[in-house]
């Protein structure tokens, strides 16, 4: 009554075959940036001055105050530190970078500029009108001008030493707020991207991933995933502010930063800034938080920091200088996916394959409260087993589902922390693979099963045609969905 397993081998096969042509044809032309080499300015940097990272006396008493500042749509938390010195102070603003940071994350740094002489503000970033799925920078940059309001209002505040300091996404945020007001007198850019953020994460996941020697597969399927987001910030163009910036500008990178194309990000601030307006230093062993490793912030950042907000208006006559970055690849834009490829789409295979599965258990529920016997009918029992085919099949594509979620989290994960990470990206790979090719493999299954049914005479009820639909149709959706995002592609 059944299909040999030499023929449903074959005809598995024969799919696996069919959907890995299928991923090749559907997704939009393939993510690979290709090497950069680094352009001459950038090859035999001098050093950074001496004098520049000379010891800073942070012996100063401070006192902390907690404020309050009504900002646009809510009200912000803010800490000032300020220096219990007599005189006029150098004042800065924190501005953080992506995800719903606190001021609490700025609390070192901020305490040694302080006892430095500087008069720190760091704030909790707001709630309202950010979120993973949408944000707006100059609404982050008007946030920003109230603080630097704030600061200038008070007595022991050097207003023309006052101005921001911006991380990561920050160095989006911060190049706003300098075009739009004069109170700005300076900005410090810390790990600015200065591409669109789809470039900038495109960059660190294709960096991530050569770092954990992640398969190619795995990259092809973050970045199609990547190329359906429809987040209305990926693509924004941070030139136009850029060439708003008239102030004193220091930039600060890491050579060892895996998140931002730093070489291209440069280029991007020399072409847009004044020449005579930019300091811009590379830092030896200096991650995106110009840390080491994670820990402590490498020996230069802060005596840099601080040394150059003291002595402006002075700026220092080597514009670029420190230790040499070497960027391995060029930051490409990631490309758009096609309607079929995008997050409306998908949501909506991934409903109706949720809507299928349902209709099996809501199915036979119905039919015991309706006391429906099956066994009475032609080949009735042909059904049990077919029905245990069908729940296996069901959880696999529900295991599917979830390994590929925890598999992008340990994605995640381990490009914060890579130890030991290479193992288990290979072996969640593996798992994630595996089960895309169980689950073909049990829909051959359970159809040469009906299939075989049907030739032997088999009638089923209308209950048990919305399961077979149900649960055949879901299973069929989720494999083209997974031939798109590479899981049965040749090579590995």
């Amino acid at each position: 009554m059944t299909a040999g397993r030499g023929t449903l081998s074959v005809v598995a096969g024969a799919l696996v075959a069919v959907l890995a042509v299928l991923g090749y044809l559907l997704p939009p032309p393939a993510f690979d940036p290709p090497p950069l080499t680094n352009p001459p300015a950038f090859q035999d940097l001098p050093e950074q001055p001496p004098a520049e990272h000379r010891p800073v006396n942070t012996t100063a008493p401070i006192k902390v105050q907690d404020i309050t500042v009504p900002v646009n749509g809510e009200k912000l938390t803010a800490t000032i530190r300020a220096p219990q010195t007599p005189g006029k102070h150098p004042a800065m603003v924190f501005v953080q970078g992506s995800g719903s940071g606190t001021r609490d994350e700025f609390i070192s740094q901020a305490e040694w500029l302080a006892r430095s002489g500087i008069i720190t503000l760091a704030y909790d970033k707001r709630t309202v009108g950010y979120s993973f799925r949408s944000r707006d920078f100059s609404l982050l940059a008007d946030d920003a001008l109230n603080m630097i309001q704030v600061l200038r209002e008070r007595p022991d505040v050097d207003q023309a030493r006052t101005g921001l300091w911006g991380v990561s996404e920050g160095g989006w945020v911060v190049p706003i707020a300098a075009a739009k007001s004069r109170d700005v007198a300076y900005a410090v850019l810390v790990s600015s991207p200065n591409v669109s953020p789809m470039r900038q994460v495109a960059w660190a996941l294709n960096e991530q991933l050569l770092r954990l020697r992640a398969p190619d597969g795995v990259r092809d399927l973050l970045t199609r995933a990547m190329g359906g987001v429809g987040f209305n910030f990926l693509r924004y163009d941070s030139v136009p502010a850029l060439h708003g910036i008239h102030q004193p500008t220091l930039a600060l990178y890491g050579t060892m930063d895996p998140s931002i194309p730093f070489v291209e990000s440069t280029q991007t601030l020399i072409d847009a800034l004044p020449r005579s307006d930019y300091t811009i230093r590379f830092l030896a062993g200096a991650d995106h938080a110009m840390r080491i490793n994670g820990g402590r912030f490498v020996p230069d950042y802060l005596p840099t920091l601080a040394n150059w907000i003291q002595g402006l208006p002075r700026l220092p006559e080597i514009r670029m200088a420190g230790a040499t970055p070497v960027q391995r690849f060029q930051a490409s834009d990631v490309p758009a996916a096609p309607w079929y490829g995008g997050t409306t789409f998908l949501t909506l295979t991934l409903l109706l394959a949720a809507v299928g599965y349902v209709a099996a258990p809501v199915t036979e529920m119905v039919v015991r409260l309706r006391g429906r016997e099956l066994r009475h009918q032609t080949n009735a029992q042909l059904w049990p087993g077919l029905r245990r085919r069908l729940r296996r099949m069901v959880w696999t594509g529900v295991g599917l589902l979830a390994a590929v979620l925890a598999f992008i989290t340990l994605i995640v994960l381990f490009s914060v922390n890579q130890a030991g990470a290479w193992p288990a990206v290979q072996a969640g790979w593996l798992v994630v693979r595996v089960l895309a090719v169980v689950i073909l493999a049990q829909a051959v299954g359970a159809a040469g099963v009906m299939i075989a049914g049907f030739r032997d005479g088999w009638q089923p009820t209308r209950w048990q045609k919305i399961t077979l639909t149900g649960i055949l149709g879901g299973t069929g959706l989720l494999l083209v969905t997974a031939a798109y995002y590479g899981l049965f592609a040749f090579p590995w």
